[in-house]
């Protein structure tokens, strides 16, 4: 999983597996919109291809790749975790803010509705 969230850790490479998640895309494609040499996007796509989130295939002289999704299920099955404890945490903020409102809101009721608050007369 490391070489998952290093793979996706840089924008170029998250941009190049959003572009394949079209359809398979060949590296001169994948390379096309950064201005960047066909070395440096095959550097890009063998960090992909090393975290197993794409396969590479030769057909003569040209590379299709093709997005593998397994590992990114994995990796969001994993962060699923902590969105559910996330979620608990914001959940308990949430019934505590309600409460405190509810508590306010009790307060100002037991108030006078004729005395304003700060009133020395």
């Amino acid at each position: 999983m490391d070489s998952v969230f290093h793979a996706l850790g840089d924008a170029t490479r998250r941009h190049m597996l959003r572009d394949l998640a079209g359809g398979e895309r060949t590296v001169t494609q994948l390379a096309q919109p950064f201005a960047m040499s066909l070395a440096a996007a095959s550097k890009h796509i063998k960090a992909l291809e090393n975290a197993g989130l794409i396969r590479r295939e030769v057909r003569g002289r040209t590379h299709v790749c093709r997005l593998e999704p397994g590992p990114l299920a994995s990796a969001h099955q994993w962060l699923g975790f902590y969105e559910r404890f996330w979620t608990s945490r914001l959940d308990v903020l949430e019934r505590l803010l309600r409460e405190e409102d509810a508590r306010k809101a009790q307060d100002r009721s037991k108030k006078s509705p004729n005395s304003k608050e700060g009133d020395d007369q």
